[in-house]
């Protein structure tokens, strides 16, 4: 399962979940925005940054989503929030949240950075402890879904779909979690189609409603403007290039022609190479 998109999904369209699992009021949403961070001149990007919205008192969050063991994650994920730092030098002071499905991602060798976990700043979460479904606010039984076994996912997903229906009053909230509870269950039921899964839950009638086909069109339009964009950022770069090997012949070293350009070493360096 690709969980970097979903948890992104997640805590772009319900923020208030993140500030749920750490403990915080979800008030806190309408001092942040969201985003994915990528760290310049680096092949470095930070899954999810909570920003704090013109309020220099609030901290920045840093959120990162870990399902897999890496034994050089937290030298990656220090490097990541330091460059970040000494690039932006923002004004807010710091946390970070490291999302684990269970403990034994965990490769818990902190000795490097032992005092960031002793103070709090930087705090785990796994998921598989965060309590049973059922008894859980429906934002967090939602990221226990991502962790779930197809069984165990079957009947978590049946209920999720009956709460958000009976507690969100929200026809938006209620459509955009039942759009991604439907997601999940792709992932995890990858030989049914997604017709047999919206047939087997119940969500069959979910394109019908008026929210969904607005959605669906401003999500065609965003897809064809994103597209566009898209498009001219390669033209961009393309273009960028282009010109590496001229300044080069002009006597610029490759650190001061990726400098220039606002490319990474490496991208100068193969540039060159073509």
């Amino acid at each position: 399962m690709k969980t970097d998109s979903i948890f992104y999904r997640l805590f772009q369209e319900f923020p208030d979940i993140f500030f749920e699992l750490i403990g915080a009021s979800p008030e806190n949403t309408e001092y942040y925005q969201f985003s994915s961070v990528e760290i310049k001149q680096t092949a470095f990007r930070i899954d999810g940054v909570f920003l704090p919205v013109q309020n220099e008192e609030k901290h920045i969050y840093f959120v990162e989503v870990q399902f897999q063991t890496d034994d050089d994650f937290y030298s990656r994920l220090f490097a990541e929030i330091c460059l970040y730092l000494r690039q932006n030098r923002p004004p807010n002071n710091w946390c970070a949240v490291v999302l684990y499905p269970s403990r034994s991602v965990d490769t818990q060798d902190i000795k490097h950075y032992r005092e960031f976990f002793e103070s709090q700043r930087v705090r785990c979460i796994y998921l598989d402890e965060l309590g049973d479904a059922a008894s859980l606010p429906i934002g967090i039984a939602t990221v226990k879904l991502v962790i779930a076994d197809t069984n165990a996912a079957i009947i978590e997903a049946t209920e999720l779909i009956s709460r958000t229906k009976l507690e969100l009053t929200s026809q938006r909230q209620q459509q955009q979690l039942l759009q991604l509870i439907e997601t999940i269950l792709i992932y995890k039921l990858p030989n049914m189609s997604r017709e047999e899964i919206q047939n087997m839950f119940g969500l069959s009638d979910l394109k019908q409603t008026r929210f969904y086909q607005e959605a669906f069109q401003e999500g065609k339009e965003q897809g064809r403007q994103e597209g566009r964009q898209e498009g001219r950022q390669e033209g961009q770069r393309q273009e960028k290039l282009r010109m590496v090997s001229r300044l080069l012949r002009l006597g610029l070293t490759v650190e001061q022609v990726a400098a220039e350009l606002d490319l990474s070493i490496e991208e100068v360096q193969q540039a060159a190479q073509n």
